[in-house]
């Protein structure tokens, strides 16, 4: 196992559902709100933002918001993407792609 891998792996089991924002179908500023909420109450120096399909341009939009407007020492860690085949109930298989948005708060961070 790399230096590399053994990193990432540290990094997702420090990472709990705590510090992860679901994104669906709500306005953005609500995902900005709980974002802002996660940095500020939850003691937390880094927030994942996660959508599938048709939400992740809701996701893309909360990073922004929250960078550009609210929080101008925020940045962006990292971006993951990817694609899932979802089944349905009659056996169809479809594929939905997704987004993972690392922010991290500067100052907070060591």
């Amino acid at each position: 196992m790399t230096e590399e891998t053994t990193e990432a792996k540290t990094a997702e089991k420090r990472r709990n559902d705590g510090n992860v924002i679901y994104v669906g179908s709500k306005p953005p500023m609500s995902y900005v709100l709980a974002v802002i909420t996660q940095f500020q109450s939850g003691g937390s120096d880094e927030v994942v933002i996660k959508a599938r399909g048709r939400s992740i341009s809701t996701a893309v939009d909360t990073a922004e918001i929250v960078r550009n407007r609210f929080m101008k020492d925020a940045k962006l860690a990292d971006i993951k993407i990817g694609t899932e085949s979802i089944t349905n109930e009659e056996g169809r298989t479809s594929n939905v792609s997704s987004i993972e948005i690392l922010l991290t708060n500067k100052k907070k961070s060591k």
